[in-house]
């Protein structure tokens, strides 16, 4: 290849391309939220919610107990739809199709949407068991294939070298953290799209907290990651978005920086310098 001349329009423009403005509205999204809003009876838990999440990105949800994020977050994989009460209107959009559109099935949703949950919850089986049992529901059965699955899964989640010689042990003698990069590991085994989190380090000690943000750190390189979380150290350490929640209402939704270091309503900065919530 010979060598290109780059005049300083054409630099011009390059730097241009690279500004933030550019770089988000470059960015794929993942799932579009348009004008959501979520019933349970007659309660409404969730009010016109308008929301991108992009690729290959940690968007964290903060907010105080009881502002919708929890459930928020249970729709982008239908998992909210399970209580009978649940009432839906507006539209969410993941890979350009709607998820409420009947002709979408919710098993082929949930194979590209992994979820993470508050309390690690491995199956009553071996640690082995535990990463296969997903690719063996998806037809895998040749046990070569699964111990690449399995040792790939766990190595994903930065827990291979601390349960390799332990694989055929039941999961629960694992500790807490362990327990919960096994569920990653088991999330990953599926090779999920996005990856959902619903406050995961919540039941943790900090040297496991600090792990799991580790790896969500590695993990947003290949994933598209979604976190609810109340630890607001936490959102600002590991998030490229952060967006405010408040009585089912995003307040506001920006860069994590902007958010921690200049919001633009009154009400987030209240509630990340600890005034509410």
């Amino acid at each position: 290849m010979g060598l290109v001349s780059t005049t300083e329009k054409q630099l011009d423009n390059r730097i241009k391309s690279k500004s933030p403005e550019n770089e988000m509205k470059d960015q794929r999204i993942v799932y579009d939220t348009k004008s959501l809003n979520l019933w349970y009876g007659g309660d409404q838990a969730l009010k016109n919610i308008n929301l991108s999440i992009y690729e290959k990105e940690v968007t964290a949800i903060i907010g105080p107990s009881g502002c919708g994020k929890s459930t928020y977050i249970k729709t982008l994989n239908r998992m909210v739809e399970l209580i009978p009460t649940v009432r839906i209107s507006g539209d969410i959009v993941y890979r350009g199709k709607s998820i409420l559109d009947k002709s979408f099935k919710v098993e082929d949703l949930r194979t590209r949407v992994g979820m993470v949950f508050q309390k690690p919850n491995p199956f009553p089986k071996s640690i082995y068991d535990n990463i296969a049992y997903g690719p063996r529901i998806h037809g895998i059965k040749n046990k070569k294939i699964l111990d690449e699955i399995v040792e790939m899964s766990l190595r994903g989640a930065y827990i291979w070298e601390e349960v390799k010689d332990r694989l055929s042990e039941n999961a629960y003698g694992l500790s807490g953290g362990q327990q919960q990069r096994l569920c990653i590991a088991r999330c990953l085994a599926i090779e999920p799209d996005v990856i959902l989190m619903d406050e995961p380090t919540s039941a943790l000690d900090p040297k496991s907290t600090l792990k799991v943000e580790e790896l969500i750190q590695e993990l947003r390189k290949e994933y598209s990651i979604t976190i609810v979380t109340h630890n607001m150290q936490q959102a600002a350490r590991i998030s490229n978005k952060t967006a405010f929640f408040l009585n089912g209402e995003v307040v506001e939704y920006d860069e994590t920086d902007t958010i921690f270091s200049n919001p633009s309503d009154k009400r987030t900065e209240d509630y990340i310098t600890g005034r509410f919530g």
